[in-house]
């Protein structure tokens, strides 16, 4: 017991150094799971087709994450700005990296305006096919 209390004394100068390095680091980002399916589309849309994703948004505004998409022949996919119900501007353009998988391109953030938007839950994916041009499934990113 004296030895672990000889230890306690040697460390504890260094306690506040140590708590204000790990207050001062960025808070670490959460991974968002997303479903996508075709009755979250404005209008609905009926179609088999569905999809996961993933998204992370930094403290920074960098964002990572993709879908895999099941059950469609993707024409293209995006992350939109708009609250549920309605829809919105590209945000960020997904790219295809593997069969039916769409991923964020690397180094893609957010303007500030987009951020606030991903906070308050106004991002959605949306997964577009050759049938569907405004979208075929949708599923909206809520933090």
């Amino acid at each position: 017991m004296l030895k672990l209390m000889r230890v306690i004394v040697q460390w504890l100068p260094a306690v506040p150094g140590v708590l204000a390095i790990l207050l001062a680091a960025p808070a670490l980002a959460d991974e968002i799971r997303v479903t996508l399916s075709g009755s979250h589309e404005i209008p609905p849309v009926t179609t088999p087709a569905t999809a996961t994703g993933t998204i992370t948004v930094g403290a920074d505004k960098s964002v990572s994450g993709s879908v895999t998409v099941t059950g469609m022949a993707v024409a293209a996919a995006h992350i939109h700005e708009a609250p549920a119900g309605k829809n919105g501007p590209v945000a960020i353009a997904l790219v295809k990296t593997a069969d039916n998988v769409w991923s964020v391109p690397p180094g893609a953030r957010l303007s500030d305006a987009q951020y606030e938007s991903y906070k308050a839950g106004n991002l959605y994916y949306n997964v577009h096919s050759a049938a569907y041009k405004s979208g075929e499934i949708r599923g909206q990113i809520k933090p």
